[in-house]
């Protein structure tokens, strides 16, 4: 796929142009038929080591020098030059000796013993980096632009493995809003099932301690009210004329998606969405923020019987772990929300025995750092909002640039190893993957064989081949697994 709709001259097109291409691939997967699994003697699917996944998404960029991988520590002092700071914060020990991580995230430091670090995650270099860009890449396994609209993959987890619940959706979105925030637009685009249906889409729930409401009717609308707009729902999708937007697969895919969330309605299990029911003192542990609580949705969820669910910081541009400016203060900000959460979950799962049957993963688009743009030999354009050559302003202290060459994924549960650290990056600058790569497709495939799907499990779209991970070339890392 060439970056034909990049001009590198004129950066401010990136945006119009990607939407161009992801509108135009999604309405003709609209139109197309359903996809076909492609059966081969050949393709043998993995043993599954677990039968729910949960992703703690670090939206907009998590620094692994600040968080997994901290490198030499250069505290803030005016007059110093930017080249030495590598780290803003210090090392901690974990529960694990050969094991440090940074200072603000203590709890996850003492659960350290029971996961699987890898520090030698490495993102393509797309040219300009657009957040939405690297985060459709991350979560779909494909560059985009692409000619079909690739799914989530959370949505290859729901159609490949189907529900654990018939009840509870397989692939919820938990903490990202698609309405009102910065490139609203391009998250949608791999926030779907993609050619799989809206069946397979995620079931998002922006707000967790809201979600008891997403499993109601409307506020004032009775249940023979509601029944009968969603009636005339179906009935509108089973008369539409052809060609008017979706193909039959796609509204047969849709239908059955409405008939699903209509089961839910009326099920006892929607009490698993309802955060007041949990314990007081459970409550207060994961009650951080928004995140923090999307944590607890998670565990219950996950409980109830959901197959994929995601937790989102939120990527809102600038906002959160898009640190452009104002890096140390914001990331202490972020430790305080995400430290006790992250290790509750761990030792909720633990506690009810599901930590085994769960692939619990904590990760982010890319990595970043204080002078370098990109990776080494990048022409991507430098963002930072902190332009200096020595620190004059507390401002100025963190890591404003984006940096795909390295960074940290944390790993709990799936037949993971426990307490046990995989790949290095360099300590010095440029903080690189110089031990033991993993791509993004190495590791989905990772992710797809903790779960029992082939990374090559291959479907056809309207005569194309399209495979769990790029090409079906992903290679899931052995080592990682006990």
């Amino acid at each position: 796929m060439t970056n034909d709709w990049y001009n590198e001259n004129d950066p401010g097109t990136t945006r119009r142009r990607f939407l161009q291409k992801i509108s135009a691939a999604g309405a003709a997967t609209m139109l197309s038929g359903a996809p076909q699994l492609v059966a081969s003697d050949k393709l043998k699917q993995p043993k599954a080591k677990a039968d729910a996944c949960i992703l703690l998404w670090m939206a907009g960029g998590m620094a692994s020098p600040e968080n997994f991988d901290p490198k030499h520590y250069e505290p803030f002092k005016i007059g110093t030059p930017v080249e030495k700071v590598i780290s803003t914060f210090p090392a901690i020990d974990t529960a694990v000796d050969n094991i440090k991580i940074a200072q603000g995230l203590e709890k996850i430091a003492s659960v350290m013993d029971l996961a699987t670090l890898i520090r030698s995650h490495t993102q393509a270099d797309l040219g300009h980096i657009l957040h939405s860009r690297h985060q459709y890449h991350w979560h779909t396994g494909y560059v985009p632009p692409q000619t079909v609209a690739a799914p989530h993959i959370g949505a290859w987890m729901s159609k490949v493995l189907g529900p654990r619940n018939e009840v509870i959706p397989p692939f919820i979105n938990i903490g990202q809003r698609l309405e009102g925030v910065g490139e609203s637009e391009e998250l949608k685009s791999f926030t779907t099932g993609g050619f799989f249906g809206s069946e397979h889409g995620p079931m998002n729930i922006p707000y967790p301690e809201k979600a008891s409401e997403a499993v109601k009717p409307p506020k004032g609308m009775d249940a023979n009210r509601f029944a009968k707009r969603y009636k005339a729902l179906q009935d509108k999708l089973k008369h539409s004329e052809k060609g008017e937007a979706l193909s039959d697969f796609h509204q047969e895919s849709m239908l059955r998606s409405l008939e699903k969330a209509h089961r839910l309605l009326g099920s006892d299990d929607r009490a698993a969405f309802d955060l007041s029911l949990e314990k007081k003192e459970s409550y207060d542990i994961y009650n951080t923020g928004r995140f923090g609580r999307g944590c607890l949705l998670a565990r219950r969820l996950v409980e109830a019987g959901a197959r994929f669910v995601e937790v989102s910081t939120e990527y809102i541009p600038f906002v959160h772990w898009d640190t452009h400016e104002n890096g140390h203060q914001t990331v202490k900000k972020l430790h305080q929300e995400i430290d006790a959460p992250i290790a509750q979950l761990i030792l909720d799962l633990e506690e009810r025995g599901l930590l085994d049957s769960t692939l619990v993963i904590v990760a982010s688009e890319f990595s970043r750092d204080m002078i370098m743009e990109g990776r080494p030999g990048s022409k991507a354009k430098d963002q930072s909002r902190a332009k200096t050559d020595v620190l004059k302003e507390m401002k100025h202290y963190g890591l404003h640039r984006h940096f795909t060459g390295g960074s940290s994924v944390l790993t709990f549960g799936g037949g993971m190893k426990k307490g046990f650290l995989y790949g290095k990056t360099a300590d010095e600058r440029p903080c690189i993957a110089v031990e033991n790569p993993v791509s993004i497709e190495d590791l989905h495939a990772t992710m797809f064989t903790a779960m029992g799907i082939s990374p090559k499990t291959e479907f056809d779209i309207e005569g194309r081949p399209f495979y769990a991970t790029k090409d079906g070339t992903g290679k899931a890392v052995k080592d990682v697994f006990a």
